[in-house]
């Protein structure tokens, strides 16, 4: 697809904020540990959130439209790394100045501008996932820079903000969040909207990403970092996109994002042709729920035996739009679910763009378009639920109707997995942010300032350059190693064990990227296993032919040990002694084909030895013993 779109042309803007867990001994307001907990919460409390006012009487949409919902929330603690400060019972403590001083010595290396006083505000998040309703953020510095190739790219602020609670589960209108991570320290980096290719939007993420990961006080890992893009087009609209987890998947993100609003450009302007505006979506709900009294379809059936009704709306000249695709797997009709859900809290809808299907007869969807007096061009959705809520799913469809006949609506947006979106939540609104009178300013000192300056680390451009001298990487790896996770614990496994930089280089970026891709969970594997698995392969205990086993392995038994690993594996390093008996008995078994091979033989043993061996000899040391046994026996 990127070859086909001229993204210039067409004013692709991208704003990028990255968000990043930071390595610190406590919380962001408390003397907590900053950690997460596996095991069962020895607290729980039940919470319902409401929207409040802002200073000048207004209700932020975004907040409004969570309480719409109605949903409680069952928060999970444990002693450890919650207290009354997250369980919002308790005023927060003062600033972390740990996490101060590292978004300090971030922004120092983005060339931003600090500010002369830190002021804690409060930001309106009512989505449960903070006890208080708000999130407590900090502007650290504005008007940084950085270099991505040769476009300077402009950092607009750099901040510190706590992260949230996890949510864990949902039963019904109750959702549950663990607390543990909410008050992590986390930082965030926000560019202004220069960024236009989605090849540019990965690069400039990447370009931040390593100078955090630069100042070696980030956490790493799964969930401690995320991106959020804001993205428009000429004639689109601004939409924000949340909770990219992935690097690599953000220019697909973009590339997707830029399909779907052409494409809701181009279904808004098929809309108005065929005779399709605002004023003829009409909010008039039809009972249709005798024209399914005797259906098949499990869903429908489901609603009436718990008494509930049949309602439906009718879409004039809307028929054959709700199936059209907008990206992979999303359609105008998804969309239109999406809103039933979030706001009517109701499991989906029923459109005529796919029907018959489900169980529902052709015979029934000619009835229910004769009860809502639908013509062949018009499109009928209807939802099976309790009155009250399948009112306030198709009140939420109609409204996206409207907006699709409009062209593209602003909205935030939530990542999928596969780089493509869903509907979120409305765009916020100014009323979101207001001080936060429990913690007083902070002054910014040029003392703190110089000090920080002396200290500060390393830029990516100056690593690249000690990592090919230091360790004599070639330049590929190098840079391969940069774009990993990797780096920190590059250096340490190369300090710490005797195996050559560049065996450790190899297996963390590209045989760690083979593995991720084959399905295994790396994530799951800890940097102090990796670690000691490189310590065991320097002693000679295991081969570097084991690595990838033994990683697999472990990623499935997060509990067991690298010992238990090598044991269950069978991967032993074999003596030599051993591992000539293996060879002497190959040749002996295969004699006649090893005499007929001549030049080749030595191949083929070899292949044979390495099978059968696999994991517990490496492969200069089975060569050496293959070619003195061949001369032996010649």
């Amino acid at each position: 697809m990127t070859n086909e779109i001229d993204y210039t042309r067409m004013g692709l803007k991208v704003g990028l904020e990255v968000h990043q867990q930071l390595e610190t001994q406590t919380k962001l307001f408390c003397s907590c540990k900053p950690e997460l907990f596996k095991e069962e919460p020895e607290i729980t409390f039940l919470r319902r959130l409401r929207p409040t006012q802002s200073e000048l009487g207004q209700i932020d949409p975004a907040a409004y439209f969570e309480f719409q919902k109605g949903v409680k929330i069952l928060y999970e603690a444990d002693r450890q790394t919650a207290c009354l400060v997250e369980m919002d019972e308790e005023p927060p403590h003062p600033l972390n100045m740990e996490a101060v001083e590292i978004a300090l010595t971030v922004a120092l290396m983005m060339k931003a501008t600090p500010v002369d006083e830190i002021h804690v505000m409060r930001k309106t998040v009512i989505d449960g996932s903070n006890t208080t309703g708000f999130q407590r953020t900090c502007i650290i510095a504005l008007n940084g820079s950085i270099k991505v190739g040769e476009k300077t790219v402009p950092i607009q602020h750099i901040s510190l903000e706590e992260d949230a609670a996890r949510k864990t589960g949902e039963e019904d209108t109750t959702l549950r969040y663990r607390i543990d991570r909410l008050g992590i320290p986390l930082i965030e980096v926000a560019t202004a909207p220069v960024i236009n290719t989605p090849k540019e939007a990965g690069e400039v993420a990447l370009a931040i990403g390593k100078i955090l990961r630069a100042t070696q006080r980030v956490k790493r890992g799964l969930g401690t970092i995320r991106q959020d893009l804001n993205i428009s087009i000429n004639g689109g609209a601004l939409t924000e996109i949340k909770g990219v987890q992935e690097l690599e998947l953000i220019p697909l993100v973009v590339e997707y994002e830029v399909q779907r609003q052409l494409n809701l450009m181009k279904i808004s302007e098929e809309l108005r042709k065929a005779g399709a505006s605002p004023e003829t979506i009409k909010e008039e709900f039809f009972n249709v729920t005798e024209v399914f009294r005797q259906t098949v379809c499990k869903v429908i059936r489901k609603a009436l035996e718990k008494g509930q009704l049949v309602l439906a709306v009718k879409l004039p000249k809307f028929g054959g739009f709700l199936k059209r695709e907008l990206m992979p797997g999303i359609r105008l009709g998804t969309e239109m679910a999406d809103r039933a859900k979030f706001w009517g809290r109701v499991g989906g809808i029923f459109h005529t763009d796919e029907l018959p299907a489900y169980g529902i007869t052709n015979h029934e969807v000619e009835a229910l378009k004769k009860a809502v007096d639908a013509q062949e061009q018009d499109a009928v959705v209807f939802v099976a639920n309790a009155p009250e809520n399948a009112q306030d799913a198709l009140r939420a469809v109609l409204e996206r109707a409207k907006e699709a006949i409009k062209g593209v609506p602003e909205e935030t947006r939530a990542a999928n997995p596969d780089g493509t979106t869903r509907y979120m939540r409305p765009r916020p609104g100014a009323a979101r942010m207001y001080p936060e009178t429990d913690i007083p300013p902070i002054q910014v000192t040029e003392e703190l300032i110089n000090s920080i300056r002396k200290r500060l680390p390393e830029l990516p451009e100056q690593m690249f350059e000690r990592l090919t001298r230091e360790y004599a990487l070639n330049q590929k790896l190098a840079k391969q190693l940069m774009d990993s996770e990797y780096t920190e614990l590059f250096e340490t496994i190369a300090k710490e064990s005797k195996v050559s930089p560049t065996t450790i280089a190899v297996f963390l970026t590209e045989t760690m990227k083979a593995l991720k891709r084959d399905g295994i969970p790396i994530e799951k594997v800890s940097e102090t296993k990796i670690r000691e698995i490189f310590k065991a392969l320097g002693t000679g205990e295991i081969t570097k032919e084991a690595l990838p086993d033994m990683v697999a392995w472990l990623s499935k038994n997060e509990e067991k040990t690298v010992k238990e690993a090598v044991e269950s594996l069978g991967l032993k390093t074999l003596t030599k002694g051993e591992l000539g008996k293996i060879i002497d008995d190959i040749i002996a078994k295969n004699k006649d084909l090893i005499e007929k091979s001549g030049a080749k033989a030595f191949g083929i043993v070899m292949g044979m030895v390495m099978k059968e061996v696999r994991g517990r000899a490496n492969a200069e040391t089975v060569s050496e013993l293959i070619k003195q046994k061949l001369v032996e026996k010649a």
